[in-house]
């Protein structure tokens, strides 16, 4: 029943938002040079390996630390306001569509920060689709602040 209700309700999501998907492409692009999304591995349901896209908010090839705070010289313009409304997260329900993920799960991570969670941990958060939001990503909404 929950893999239909991403279905729909991503489905529905990506049809609806089309023009803002356009314009916040077409405003990542103009804003600094690269492409307007970004694609990352991340670790998903049983361990399973898969991109996750975004808008991009950083500067195309920067480099640095992996952690991003506030004041990063590295995110662009464009990307300061995506990441305080959270609309870089959007084309996550691409992700969602093709069933990478799901609307609501734990947040995927990046493969070396996985191998590094307790076994148990790791056992129990992969054992579901990762989400696009869960309770922690509501209560650290402003996370790069918290981490500066």
């Amino acid at each position: 029943m929950k893999r239909l209700l991403d279905l729909i309700f991503s489905a529905a999501g990506l049809l609806l938002l089309v023009p803002l998907l356009a314009v916040i492409s077409l405003w990542v692009r103009f804003d600094s040079p690269g492409p307007s999304l970004y694609r990352q591995r991340r670790v998903g349901r049983n361990g399973a390996e898969f991109e996750i896209h975004k808008f991009r908010t950083m500067r195309h090839m920067s480099g640095g630390a992996s952690v991003t705070v506030d004041g990063d010289p590295r995110i662009t313009r464009s990307g300061r306001l995506l990441r305080r409304t959270k609309l870089d997260e959007l084309p996550q329900l691409w992700d969602v569509l093709r069933g990478r993920m799901s609307l609501v799960g734990p947040r995927p991570e990046v493969p070396q920060y996985v191998a590094m969670w307790p076994e148990a941990d790791r056992e129990l958060v992969l054992s579901v689709r990762p989400g696009i939001t869960d309770p922690a990503a509501l209560e650290l909404r402003d996370e790069s602040s918290l981490l500066a």
